[in-house]
C-alpha cells in the first residue's frame, strides 16, 4: 500500500555551504533485515546514522547507454557531485518499487516502472541505509527538473568507466554502480 508522503517541519540545517530549508520527509527505520522499527524524519535518520530505505534506478537508453548526471549545486546532499542513479527516500508505506518510479517521474520527468534489481546496505553515503536498486529503459530525451539536475549526458560503460575515475560522483554511485555491474555479471 502506498501512503502519501508526510513532511514534518524541522529547524534550518547548514550542510557546507548549502542552508536547507525546514522540511523535512517521513522515513521508515529499519533493521538490519530491512524491518520497519518506526517513523522518523530522514534528516533525524542520517543524523543518528539510523538505517532507512533509499531507492535508485540506472537508467539506460535504447543503446543500451547510461544516463549520468550532475546534482543541482543547490541540493542539500552532495551538491554539484556526479550521479549513475536517480532516486531518493522511500516513503512511509512505500514499496522500493513505488519509489523509484515516483523518483524518475520527479527528477526526469519519466514515467516508467523501473525493474527492482536487489537491496544492500550502503554505508558510503552520508549514513548507512539500505539501498534498493532498479533498472530501467528509459527515452534518451528525459526532462531534468533544473531544480534536481544541473546536467546530464549519456555514456557508454567504457566511458563511464574512465569518467567514474575523473570526476567527481558521490559515494552511492560507486558503491551502487559496482554492484550493479557485478549483478549484471553474474545473470549473463
Amino acid at each position: 500500500m502506498c501512503r502519501t508522503p508526510v513532511a514534518v517541519r524541522t529547524p534550518v540545517l547548514s550542510v557546507g555551504s548549502v542552508r536547507v530549508g525546514g522540511v523535512d520527509e517521513l522515513v521508515e527505520r529499519v533493521d538490519g533485515l530491512d524491518r520497519v522499527v518506526g517513523v522518523v524524519g530522514r534528516w533525524e535518520a542520517v543524523r543518528e546514522g539510523w538505517l532507512h530505505r533509499v531507492a535508485v534506478t540506472v537508467c539506460r537508453d535504447g543503446r543500451g547507454r547510461i544516463l549520468v548526471h550532475r546534482r543541482a549545486e543547490r541540493l542539500s546532499r552532495f551538491p554539484g557531485l556526479h550521479e549513475v542513479v536517480v532516486g531518493g527516500a522511500v516513503g512511509v508505506g512505500e514499496s522500493y518499487e513505488r519509489a523509484a518510479a515516483r523518483e524518475l517521474a520527479e527528477e526526469l520527468g519519466v514515467h516508467v516502472l523501473p525493474r527492482f534489481l536487489f537491496t544492500f546496505v550502503n554505508r558510503s553515503g552520508l549514513s548507512p541505509h539500505w539501498l534498493g536498486v532498479h533498472e530501467a529503459v528509459v527515452p534518451d530525451a528525459v526532462v531534468p527538473d533544473p531544480e534536481e539536475v544541473a546536467w546530464h549526458g549519456w555514456l557508454t560503460e567504457p566511458e563511464l568507466r574512465s569518467a567514474l575515475r575523473e570526476w567527481r560522483f558521490t559515494p552511492d554511485s560507486h558503491e551502487a554502480f559496482s554492484r550493479y555491474l557485478a549483478f549484471r555479471t553474474a545473470r549473463s
